[in-house]
């Protein structure tokens, strides 16, 4: 916790500005000397990623201290970072009221939202301290938890790292955040992703608080009566059901973020690593609520594109241009019939698409798009117009079954590509992008029989994806490119 105070109150000479981003690193003979440690890892590959922002985000302290120490909301102010979290011991429930003193032994995994990178799992003390009147400290550290008697074999290394929140008087807080840690992943990192991993960009400060920022935003646009609705059809005509849709929106995009990982669920030996046409499989049979039951296959693919972020992000989000790349609307026109802002950004919204397919009457599109401070995200799925009528009419959404597919656009992390966001919320990059497409498709219902998926099945959503990608390609002008 002294550390972590230290970390976020002095800059120089603990940090110092990047010169290929002007952003904060530490400068490690000056912090080796103020905290002198040994080095968890002892291979070659091992190196340490260190950053700090600050933002002003919507949501007082407390609110988010609160979040913070459950792991449920704390997913749910991280969807596209955290994919699981869990409290595996609550050591000091901390004073009732301000939760100072808190401290729990917790999980989560983390992850960026391609297959070709392996998630981040960290074991950790997070531990809550008010420091002087409206003001808190969250620091974590890693722990050596060992399960079953087994010891873990993690290559991340959690040193002091969190935040400091402050109250301001308008009902906002100021949120400073540093991450520190030591990792051992080199071989694990794909070359696509190297540079984005490696220069802190990917799982760093500045990615942490531009997603708390967005998702408190969010929260706010939620809970206001007055959220901008554009509403084509008068499909929604209560809040109630604006508020549904939205959190709908929400759990799809949780859910296709969980799934990108696609780690624990390959069936198929001579499909779990990238295949000839550079996409991954993976085969998980579903029982939970909110998904439709059966066999689903889950196929992804990351490329890399000579473009800016923005330009294909606007692209794929744009119900105009999705004849041009959507395979199954077969070149018709979809039309947007509700369109939900959830932040200030034009690219945050969620909408209602009906899509053009004469066969597919009773079937409706909901589609969340963002801007994220690694670049932007689309995820649709398609919903039956009696199921998406319960979300409209303001009821619980939780059990309405979803299946999202959809994008993720980033910035290749190379120093003259400027991946990530403006201060202004536009995506930058005068270089090249990653693009992640991946899809889900419910190949039989609980009750057929599993031999029923074949490889056939498989082959079926591996061309549908191949296909999507030739597309974008084609539309951007970038089919050339291998």
């Amino acid at each position: 916790m002294d550390e972590l105070i230290r970390l976020v109150r002095i800059n120089e000479p603990l940090w110092v500005k990047s010169a290929t981003n002007e952003k904060y690193v530490l400068h490690h003979d000056s912090y080796e000397r103020i905290f002198p440690k040994a080095t968890h890892f002892k291979s070659s590959n091992a190196r340490i990623e260190s950053s700090k922002e600050s933002v002003v985000v919507a949501m007082n302290g407390m609110q988010l201290v609160n979040m913070f120490l459950d792991p449920n909301k704390y997913v749910d102010l991280f969807p596209t970072i955290v994919t699981k979290a869990s409290t595996i011991q609550v050591l000091e429930a901390g004073i009732i009221g301000s939760r100072s003193g808190s401290l729990q032994l917790m999980y989560e995994q983390m992850h960026i939202l391609s297959p070709l990178v392996a998630p981040r799992e960290f074991y950790f003390l997070r531990y809550c301290q008010q420091i002087e009147l409206g003001v808190w400290v969250m620091v974590d550290v890693s722990y050596d938890y060992s399960k079953d008697g087994q010891p873990n074999s993690l290559r991340f290394w959690k040193l002091p790292s969190g935040c400091m929140i402050q109250d301001l008087p308008d009902g906002c807080s100021k949120v400073t955040w540093v991450e520190h840690v030591e990792v051992d992943d080199k071989s694990l990192t794909h070359r696509l992703y190297r540079d984005l991993v490696s220069g802190s960009l990917a799982f760093g400060a500045e990615r942490m608080v531009g997603t708390l920022q967005r998702m408190c935003e969010r929260l706010a646009y939620l809970a206001d009566e007055n959220t901008p609705t554009r509403d084509l059809a008068g499909v929604i005509s209560l809040p109630e059901g604006r508020r549904s849709i939205m959190k709908l929106g929400h759990r799809m995009v949780k859910d296709f973020c969980g799934v990108l990982s696609m780690s624990g669920k390959l069936d198929f030996p001579q499909l779990s690593e990238v295949d000839t046409s550079g996409v991954r499989v993976s085969v998980r049979k579903s029982t939970e609520p909110g998904q439709p039951g059966g066999l689903i296959v889950s196929a992804a693919t990351s490329l890399w594109l000579p473009m800016q972020c923005q330009t294909i992000f606007d692209f794929i989000r744009d119900e105009k241009m999705r004849p041009q790349w959507d395979v199954l609307s077969s070149g018709n026109p979809v039309h947007e019939i509700a369109h939900i802002a959830n932040g200030v950004n034009p690219g945050n919204c969620t909408s209602i698409i009906r899509p053009f397919v004469p066969t597919e009457n009773n079937m409706l599109m909901l589609q969340e798009s963002c801007v994220e401070p690694l670049g932007g995200l689309v995820v649709y799925a398609p919903i039956d117009i009696p199921a998406i009528n319960v979300a409209i009419r303001g009821e619980e959404s939780g059990n309405i079954p979803i299946l999202p597919s959809g994008f993720i656009v980033s910035g290749d992390g190379r120093s003259d590509s400027g991946a990530g966001c403006t201060s202004d919320g536009n995506i930058m990059g005068s270089g090249g992008s990653l693009l992640t497409v991946a899809f889900q498709v419910l190949v039989c219902g609980p009750a057929a029989p599993q031999q029923q998926l074949n490889m056939e099945s498989v082959a079926t959503v591996n061309t549908l994806i191949s296909s999507t990608v030739q597309k974008i390609k084609i539309a951007l002008n970038c089919s050339g490119l291998d």
